[in-house]
């Protein structure tokens, strides 16, 4: 059995590769046939995790408002809804996030120790903390967490960059979801998909292309990890 899930990224970016604007506004720019997409992806998976920055950022709930899909996943014996990951380094995150503000499905944060005392109480009704010791969460023992204690077997993570960037750096990342979208936003600071513009990836990782799919000027990808 595997110790951690299995774990997909899904992103659209635009045909200059910027998964947002200079100022980080949300990530509205693909078509609703890809916002659909997203929820689908959603559904078959365990949990869905994003940045304390990418929810505040997007104003997101991380549900899965399609009522089919959440039929579907209970006839699987699922639950209705993904369990919702946070991860934030700094353990700044507000307790006044509209995701807290949904009970439909357990919310995880994973922080470190650097979590000021007033967010911990603030959020302890709200989610289960997992605090790590350092500067950073480890990532492999986080994700061994949540398959141990949280039943995740797989996970899609939708954000951001600096995430996607620290799962490729770590080889956890199984599978990438990737929409192009027919925009151009420019811009120095605009980021990519593994950030702001800086030093190479060490190593490097090769995908596999598995499924490709151009609709209305937009191109759905999928790839698979090569190891």
């Amino acid at each position: 059995m595997r110790d951690r899930p299995f774990i997909s990224a899904n992103f659209a970016i635009t045909a200059d590769g910027r998964i947002s604007t200079r100022n980080f506004t949300p990530a509205d720019f693909s078509s609703k046939r890809d916002k659909r997409r997203l929820v689908e992806i959603r559904a078959k998976c365990d949990a869905v995790m994003v940045s304390a920055k990418t929810a505040s950022a997007d104003n997101m709930t991380m549900g899965l408002p399609a009522e089919e899909l959440r039929a579907a996943r209970v006839e699987q014996g699922m639950a209705p809804y993904p369990t919702r990951v946070l991860l934030t380094n700094s353990g700044r995150i507000s307790p006044q996030l509209r995701i807290f503000t949904k009970d439909f499905s357990p919310i995880v944060i994973f922080s470190t120790e650097r979590m000021p005392a007033e967010v911990r109480a603030a959020l302890a009704s709200k989610a289960t903390l997992h605090l790590h010791p350092g500067k950073h969460v480890d990532l492999h023992e986080m994700f061994r967490t949540l398959r141990r204690e949280h039943g995740v077997k797989r996970l899609v993570c939708e954000g951001g960059a600096q995430i996607f960037r620290a799962l490729v750096e770590a080889q956890l990342l199984d599978e990438l979801y990737l929409t192009m979208t027919p925009r151009i936003f420019g811009g120095r600071r605009a980021p990519t998909l593994t950030g702001i513009a800086s030093t190479f990836l060490t190593p490097s990782s090769r995908l596999k292309l598995r499924e490709f799919s151009p609709v209305d000027g937009e191109c759905f990808l999928r790839y698979t990890m090569a190891r």
